[in-house]
């Protein structure tokens, strides 16, 4: 979930998000994800004073409001949140919720100073004073997060002593209910650094399908650049889900729905596992079941085998 702007008073949007939740639970929907952002984001078209609930309260919220549907972010920027937090929030989130989350996690946004015609008061990190390093430094923090994280989930509470994070005693009690621990995703397609730390700590890696929104990865290349550091780490391939982010338009009727399994087809052939979806709308009724409508069809459609 991205856009929280239905035309309602705040009393409202948490009946709403519960209703959303438990009926893509109830339909066999695969997974529901929100964004990790404190304001809303230019891409979406809307102010950044839309509604932007904190993604993991969401999470926990909609985790009360279902029993079996997987609940992630799509992805926490390294730079919110210090990693010994992050990663007892997520635990507690998979302890409580019955071993359903997925840890979504990057670099953040891929610039170091704000892109021109920007007002800093409209973006989270300066409005909410979020220190927000270089692009390069947070790489240099999400590689220690994920060094953190799986020690952490593996139980290590030696002291860690990075060059940006120093934990003492990284205990983590309870642990987290998945195990070795709850699958990590890794967003973003940078292949020199993103795509190279998915093959060294990540289960899933996220790409974009958005043309758009001016948001489209060459899939092949991208995957082969994620094959081709696998075998540099040692890595199976095939052991890491490939995800990916593109629109469903569900007000233009079976034609789109049609085109929209068609192109799920076509992605999973290139070797995507998984479609990450939504409308260009907040979710409501009409548009889950839309997409409910269509959800055999997709589930129907077989995955490539990697040779």
């Amino acid at each position: 979930m991205t856009d929280f702007s239905w035309p309602v008073p705040p009393t409202r949007i948490g009946p709403i998000v519960a209703g959303i939740a438990r009926r893509a639970d109830e339909a066999g929907v695969d997974s529901l994800w929100t964004m990790d952002h404190f304001f809303q984001i230019r891409i979406s078209g809307l102010p950044p004073e839309s509604p932007m609930p904190e993604a993991y309260a969401t999470l926990a919220f909609m985790a009360g409001h279902t029993s079996r549907i997987r609940l992630g972010t799509l992805v926490t920027s390294v730079a919110y949140r210090h990693p010994g937090i992050l990663v007892k929030a997520v635990t507690a989130l998979d302890v409580l919720s019955g071993g359903r989350v997925i840890f979504g996690v990057g670099a953040g946004a891929p610039w170091n100073t704000l892109p021109p015609g920007l007002d800093p008061r409209n973006v989270e990190t300066y409005g909410l004073g979020i220190p927000f390093p270089s692009l390069a430094e947070r790489f240099e923090r999400l590689e220690e997060l994920l060094h953190i994280a799986h020690r952490m989930w593996q139980g290590d509470e030696e002291p860690y002593d990075g060059r940006h994070y120093q934990l003492l005693r990284p205990l983590n009690s309870p642990n987290s209910l998945q195990r070795p621990h709850p699958p990590i995703l890794i967003g973003g397609s940078g292949e020199k650094k993103t795509l190279r730390l998915v093959a060294r700590y990540g289960d899933m890696c996220n790409l974009f399908d958005l043309p758009g929104a001016g948001y489209a990865d060459d899939l092949r290349r991208k995957l082969d650049v994620l094959r081709a550091h696998c075998d540099a780490e040692g890595r199976e391939y095939d052991d890491i889900q490939k995800t990916i982010v593109t629109n469903v338009d569900t007000d233009d009727g079976s034609d789109a729905l049609a085109r929209f399994v068609d192109r799920v087809a076509r992605l999973a052939e290139l070797g995507i596992d998984q479609v990450l979806t939504g409308p260009r709308q907040p979710w409501n009724d009409a548009s889950l079941d839309a997409v409910v409508s269509v959800l055999d069809d997709v589930h129907a459609i077989p995955t490539r085998t990697s040779g």
